[in-house]
């Protein structure tokens, strides 16, 4: 299967700060990763699995779950040495955490976004990240700023997320914006393309 590249590597560590998933099966040595959205986030899936697809298994599938009949959208990659390397710097006790030495590059923060990123009104942009514990959101604090990034923590209603100051917006949407996938960009607190 051969090493991952930077292109995949930098994708499974924004999955993995938003919607990915990693775990190993017991009885087995390495780990995997689900990729797993919603139907309507199928091109956003397809986009993932071309850059993934040398170490998955097969194409994504349509599967309906739960009572409601949701229709969701996913993939799994194979066992690979680094994905076993990479989940025991993003796992705890099989919780996801943040790597205390993690450094994000401007594709990993473009998946990261389209992952648990949203906006309200023109200019303020947010990520999700209310699964995760206060220390760990200073850690992804402490990461956007190595990029250039000011935020800071916003409650939402008894969590916390990530609030991009107004004065970082524009300069996100620079880092970001080559990466997006057109049906995200409705992610983006203004179209770059218009601007």
């Amino acid at each position: 299967m051969g090493s991952l590249t930077q292109e995949q590597e930098s994708l499974i560590i924004g999955a993995l700060l938003g919607d990915g998933y990693m775990r190993v099966m017991e009885g087995r040595k390495d780990a995997f990763l689900e990729i797993n959205h919603s139907i309507r986030a199928k091109e956003y899936v397809d986009w993932k699995f071309k850059i993934l697809e040398n170490i998955c298994i097969s194409p994504p599938k349509e599967r309906s779950s739960g009572k409601d009949g949701r229709r969701a959208y996913r993939f799994f990659t194979k066992q690979h040495p680094q994905l076993t390397k990479i989940l025991n710097a993003f796992y705890e006790n099989k919780r996801k955490t943040i790597p205390k030495d993690l450094v994000l590059t401007p594709l990993s923060l473009a998946v990261w976004f389209m992952d648990d990123g949203s906006k309200s009104r023109k200019y303020d942009m947010y990520l999700n990240t209310q699964q995760f514990s206060l220390e760990e959101q200073k850690r992804l604090l402490h990461a956007l700023r190595k990029k250039g990034l000011k935020a800071r923590l916003n409650k939402d209603k008894k969590y916390y997320r990530i609030r991009f100051l107004k004065e970082s917006v524009g300069r996100l949407n620079e880092i970001i914006e080559p990466h997006i996938v057109p049906s995200m960009r409705y992610k983006l607190s203004y179209d770059p393309v218009e601007t």
